[in-house]
């Protein structure tokens, strides 16, 4: 007689065994971004599944941004790169239970900074050094209005996000580009810092991106690195001195809205 309770070894769903199949091809390179994948019903009879099992696949790799799915005579699956964004939310997610601060942040960008920016160094074009000096420019000289201030903020953070775009090293990018959307989140919420304060967060940040990028001109990666670790160290030390210039939580995708129209989340 068999025993209550006990449960068998737990078996794969159909669709999920066909979108792991599909997950392989996009890993080994057998389907690219842009790839329209075959007709639904010959997708059924290639895997042979049902017309449920087959949507469920095609479902599941919609939810995590490796297809994207179109209706119509004319519709069906596209294979699509995933955006950083996606994979940004699904880490946000996970640090929401984390208590992650401004220490754990720069702790990260000390060690990740340096190394991105020397790698990056080598492969910077004319339009990137065009997009670094236009940062440095925006944020010079320094406004008297405290939204022109964040403006300058967020254009501090995407002068790291042109040299992450340079570096050829695609996990040290990826890491590098999550760390700078979380800052500018993290900016968008920062609204009880006083204009003295973001100035003077400004003039140092200024300083240090004009050092690296004179650097980076003259390809040298090793002053590059140097200057970068630097920065990250006064940078830390300038956000524990005002200490609200970045409020020390992560928000949900709808609280940005809100703080965005100055609403208060409930």
């Amino acid at each position: 007689m068999p025993q209550r309770g006990r449960r068998g070894p737990r078996t794969t769903k159909r669709g999920d065994q066909v979108a792991e199949q599909i997950k392989r091809r996009i890993t080994e390179g057998k389907l690219r971004p842009g790839i329209r994948l075959r007709k639904e019903i010959e997708l059924q009879q290639e895997f042979n599944v049902s017309r449920g099992s087959m949507r469920d696949a095609l479902k599941a790799l919609e939810v995590q941004g490796l297809v994207a799915l179109s209706t119509g005579p004319e519709g069906g699956a596209t294979v699509t790169q995933v955006p950083l964004e996606r994979a940004f939310q699904g880490l946000q997610n996970y640090l929401f239970f984390q208590g992650i601060g401004i220490e754990d942040i720069y702790a990260v960008r000390r060690a990740l900074e340096p190394l991105l920016a020397a790698g990056a160094v080598p492969h910077l074009t004319p339009e990137d050094f065009a997009a670094l000096e236009k940062s440095v420019d925006v944020c010079e000289p320094f406004t008297a209005s405290h939204e022109r201030a964040l403006d300058q903020r967020h254009e501090d953070i995407h002068f790291h996000d042109v040299l992450a775009a340079a570096n050829p090293n695609a996990f040290l990018r990826c890491l590098c580009q999550i760390i700078n959307q979380m800052l500018h989140n993290l900016v968008v919420v920062a609204g009880n810092v006083t204009q003295q304060d973001y100035q003077a967060f400004g003039r140092d940040t200024a300083a240090a991106h004009r050092a690296i990028l004179d650097a980076a001109r003259r390809r040298d990666a090793d002053v590059v690195g140097r200057i970068m670790l630097e920065h990250m160290e006064q940078a830390e030390a300038q956000l524990r001195k005002v200490h609200a210039a970045l409020r020390q939580k992560l928000v949900l995708d709808s609280e940005l809205g809100l703080h965005a129209k100055g609403i208060k989340p409930l």
